[in-house]
């Protein structure tokens, strides 16, 4: 059977803008560009997945009931406009800060590639064929790692990165192969890479 393509969707500052944690449906507010990026996606015949790390779980700051019901109404909101994500995996844990069994190592924490080889395996992908799309130095990590092309977008915390601010550095495996200004630019150049 054929493999899928995917492109794979950081959530918070790729799709939808960066509000620190998300613990409010109120403050769940889609880039613009989105709607038309995920069309690309659709048309294009690739599988759009959402992977995104969520420790606020792991910090009790919200539930992994939220997190699905978050995903759900960015379901909802891309469905309206003719955009649907095909799947969402979501990492609740965090390494060193957290409460009971959500503070761990683990393999799906970005950069880890848990998720990108969970929806390989759920959905069929072609890893070395898809693209991971995101605004930190640890999505291009992740992608790099299973050998997924890294788009990194100045949406969320993309410019900063890029201007060389706070804890994140540039290393040969987070480098991206591309960077744009935001996801619809980004789903762009990807079309073109594809031709």
């Amino acid at each position: 059977m054929k493999k899928n393509i995917a492109v794979f969707l950081d959530r918070d500052g790729t799709i939808n803008e960066e509000v620190g944690y998300l613990d409010s449906l109120v403050k769940l507010k889609i880039i613009p560009g989105a709607f038309e990026a995920v069309r690309l996606i659709n048309a294009a015949g690739m599988k759009a997945v959402v992977i995104t790390n969520q420790s606020g779980v792991a910090r009790g700051l919200f539930s992994e009931e939220f997190v699905k019901i978050v995903n759900e109404q960015l379901r909802v909101m891309l469905g309206q406009e003719n955009a649907f994500i095909d799947g969402f995996y979501y990492c609740p844990h965090h390494p060193t800060e957290g409460i009971g069994h959500y503070r761990q190592e683990c393999d799906c924490r970005k950069p880890a590639a848990g998720m990108l080889l969970r929806a390989a395996r759920e959905m069929n992908i072609n890893l070395g064929k898809s693209y991971i799309i995101g605004d930190r130095y640890k999505d291009m990590e992740a992608g790099k790692s299973v050998g997924t092309k890294c788009i990194l977008v100045k949406t969320g915390f993309g410019r900063s990165l890029l201007q060389d601010d706070g804890p994140d550095k540039l290393t040969p495996e987070n480098k991206p192969d591309h960077v744009a200004a935001d996801i619809l630019e980004a789903v762009q150049w990807i079309m073109k890479e594809c031709k």
